[in-house]
């Protein structure tokens, strides 16, 4: 089964890719959310916070996922979370199935906030990441990530078919949810790992579409330094 791109309709692989785009040549855009990754204490799991998908919201690919959809099948890996099986990768893979080698991380809850699916994501850390920084699987590789300064978005994949209403592409009613995968350009706006559970509008952002051309809100104007303590673990 294909990857569908982002003007793409049929059925397949739904992953969610390259929306809320950061441009790196602004400089306000240059430490979004390092403040947080910074407050880890690492004798701890590190665990995040971020908005994982938006129900009849556009996308930069040019997709909406409708309310009844989205909500079904949240409702559906809510049981999937119930029995630790809520493991997802680092990067989309162009497969429907979820490589145990690449697991970098595990949703702990989900809940609703208005439109927005919200979950709490704890990365699978090694032991002697904690003891030495030593990289050895890829959660660890992901926290090492964050500690050189990149900005980790959350990205969902699924399966499914996409049929063209008006200027978007609507996710359909066969549309089954995978998981949430780590990524470095997040589909959903604004879907970004923070540290504090309040902090979701901090970095809130939506896409508009203007002759091609993508303006970002201002909700990540704010420039949050999430880095500062995870940037110096390694020196410690």
């Amino acid at each position: 089964m294909k990857v569908l791109g982002p003007k793409d309709t049929g059925k397949g692989i739904l992953v969610e890719w390259d929306a809320g785009f950061i441009d790196p040549k602004d400089k306000r855009n240059k430490k979004v959310i390092e403040e947080s990754y910074g407050e880890l204490d690492y004798s701890k799991p590190f665990v995040f916070y971020a908005t994982l998908q938006k129900y009849d919201t556009p996308n930069r690919n040019g997709r909406i996922y409708p309310e009844k959809i989205l909500k079904r099948e949240a409702e559906k890996y809510q049981d999937i979370i119930k029995k630790g099986q809520s493991i997802s990768e680092l990067n989309h893979p162009e497969s429907s199935l979820i490589d145990l080698d690449r697991v970098s991380h595990i949703i702990n809850e989900m809940w609703w906030e208005d439109n927005v699916l919200m979950g709490k994501i704890q990365l699978l850390t090694s032991p002697g990441f904690h003891n030495g920084g030593v990289v050895s699987c890829p959660g660890d590789q992901a926290a090492n990530l964050m500690r050189q300064g990149v900005t980790m978005g959350v990205s969902s994949r699924g399966v499914g078919s996409l049929v063209k209403k008006g200027e978007q592409n609507e996710v359909q009613d066969d549309f089954e949810l995978i998981c949430f995968d780590l990524v470095a350009s997040p589909s959903t706006p604004g879907a970004y790992l923070y540290k504090d559970r309040g902090d979701r509008m901090k970095y809130d952002e939506s896409v508009e579409y203007d002759d091609k051309k993508v303006t970002i809100s201002k909700g990540l104007d704010r420039s949050v330094d999430l880095m500062k303590k995870l940037t110096d673990y390694l020196g410690k």
